[in-house]
């Protein structure tokens, strides 16, 4: 291969690199936007002034990301990636790992849904809320339903394998306190409607899933 050929081909490596790169950015400003608009005007928002605010067309964000529908899946994916740079779900499996005690293991779950729902539940219960009238949406709503409790079952099972449950409480049983505790519903009915603080909504999971489970 000549010198000629060896510098095209770095160059148009290094061109699809610098494309997915920019292609990625994109993507990350339209769900930023996405988010901010949903919030801000419910499922009513629009693809189209979502574009204009995010400086693309509506036919980059339909390619990208299919419709509403997935402009809210890519919002909720973000949010539960929580706050640091490690995504939540890999520093809640890394606790079983680390960690012994199950009473620590539970309360670093209460501080982690207190990291995440702030930025989740606003998106999922708007997902409820649009699901009754968008058929896209209610299939989207079911995917997030039963993704969330396949990752409680794995939680519940883990503690059962650890010998942590208590006497008499199933696998299941333990998935389904662990949904329970998790769902937006109880983060719209203390924090949206009674107004408490992340903090004090965080150690109120905790303590309730270590009432229920050991």
């Amino acid at each position: 291969m000549t010198q000629r050929r060896r510098t095209v081909k770095q160059k148009r490596a290094y061109d699809a690199s610098g494309r997915q790169e920019r292609a990625r950015r994109t993507a990350a400003l339209i769900v930023e936007v996405a988010e901010r608009r949903f919030l801000k005007d419910g499922y009513g928002a629009t693809i189209t002034g979502i574009a204009a605010e995010a400086g693309v067309s509506a036919d980059t964000i339909y390619k990208t990301f299919g419709g509403k529908a997935g402009l809210l899946r890519a919002i909720r994916t973000r949010a539960l990636e929580g706050e640091r740079a490690v995504p939540a779900e890999e520093r809640s499996d890394e606790l079983h790992l680390r960690e012994s005690d199950p009473r620590k293991i539970i309360e670093a779950w209460g501080a982690l849904t207190a990291e995440i729902a702030p930025r989740a539940s606003p998106i999922l219960l708007l997902v409820r809320s649009a699901a009754a009238t968008d058929p896209d949406v209610r299939a989207l709503q079911d995917e997030m339903d039963s993704d969330r409790h396949r990752r409680m079952t794995e939680n519940a099972g883990r503690l059962r394998d650890a010998g942590h449950l208590r006497a008499g409480i199933t696998v299941a049983q333990a998935a389904d306190v662990l949904w329970t505790y998790s769902s937006p519903e109880l983060y719209e009915l203390l924090v949206l409607q009674r107004g408490w603080p992340s903090d004090r909504y965080g150690r109120f999971v905790a303590e309730a899933m270590i009432a229920a489970l050991l």
